[in-house]
């Protein structure tokens, strides 16, 4: 199985987990892919608030993760009888695995919210984590969102976020819905504003790099703005009605170590409908999965 044919997805059959598997099932058959189901059984590597028994994951929890996920495999090709779907069930530290499974991947889903009983899988240092290192682009499913919205994009014009728009392009290409574009930028605080510094200038000088972006985006329907202001609120407030928001994983934050900036992150844990993480893309490697 190459990664240009299937999506994976994070499960550990908590409720965030199974809102995840309902938009990936979703996403699978608007898009002709398969989809990998990936149960991951922590083996903890420092000693646990609650101590796990000697040897786990042993073979009986192994036995209980197979059986879960035959249970959900089962109830998809009801749900979405077109959509092939694989599994399969891991020993390990979840964002490892995860990232190490991202490699064959054509995108890497997870649920906002796992419970602990089988990866733990948090949003926290796992879902950051593999947003940040996942070698395909993650999608980050927090709720269910409007079918019917359309796809929103920010922009800042580093290399990262025009990678992050042809995402987005093709997405809303694929949903048949509109594609918002936003670039944001900050105006300097009145205390230390340059001398003679012009905000109307810098507003059309941002809109024409606007405007140099969308010149070959593929998407028919496109609406744009650009907008001063904090990064963050700004595209919370256009992924309010969106089905789907996209961002690059780092744009020209002065942070250029932190493959995950703060936009990014913060869209993760607060955005109303699923988040997109975009990295360039890297060469596929061989799948050992059957």
């Amino acid at each position: 199985m190459s990664r240009t044919d299937h999506l994976t997805l994070g499960f550990d059959d908590s409720p965030g987990a199974r809102t995840a598997l309902h938009w990936a099932l979703d996403e699978a058959a608007r898009t002709g892919a398969a989809l990998r189901l990936a149960l991951v059984l922590d083996t903890p590597a420092v000693p646990a608030p609650v101590p796990y028994p000697v040897g786990w994951p042993d073979q009986a929890a192994m036995d209980v993760a197979t059986a879960v996920l035959d249970r959900v495999t089962e109830a998809a090709a009801h749900s979405h009888p077109a959509v092939p779907v694989t599994r399969t069930v891991r020993r390990g530290a979840p964002a490892r695995v995860l990232e190490d499974l991202s490699r064959t991947s054509r995108l890497l889903v997870l649920g906002s919210h796992g419970h602990g009983g089988f990866t733990g899988m948090l949003l926290g240092s796992t879902g950051v984590s593999v947003s940040a290192h996942a070698h395909c682009p993650v999608v980050v499913v927090r709720r269910h969102a409007d079918p019917h919205g359309h796809v929103a994009v920010g922009l800042d014009g580093s290399p990262a976020s025009r990678i992050a728009l042809r995402f987005a392009a093709r997405a809303a290409v694929s949903r048949g819905v509109p594609l918002h574009a936003v670039r944001v930028w900050t105006p300097p605080s009145p205390l230390w504003e340059p001398s003679g510094f012009d905000a109307a200038a810098v507003q059309a000088a941002e809109t024409a790099a606007l405007d140099k972006d969308l010149v070959d985006c593929p998407s028919t329907r496109i609406t744009a703005e650009v907008v001063a202001g904090n990064p963050a609120g700004v595209l919370l407030a256009a992924a309010r009605h969106a089905q789907l928001v996209v961002v690059g994983t780092r744009g020209h934050g002065g942070f250029t170590g932190m493959l995950l900036g703060s936009v990014s992150q913060h869209l993760l844990h607060h955005a109303p409908c699923p988040v997109a993480v975009v990295r360039e893309p890297v060469p596929a490697t061989p799948d050992v999965d059957h």
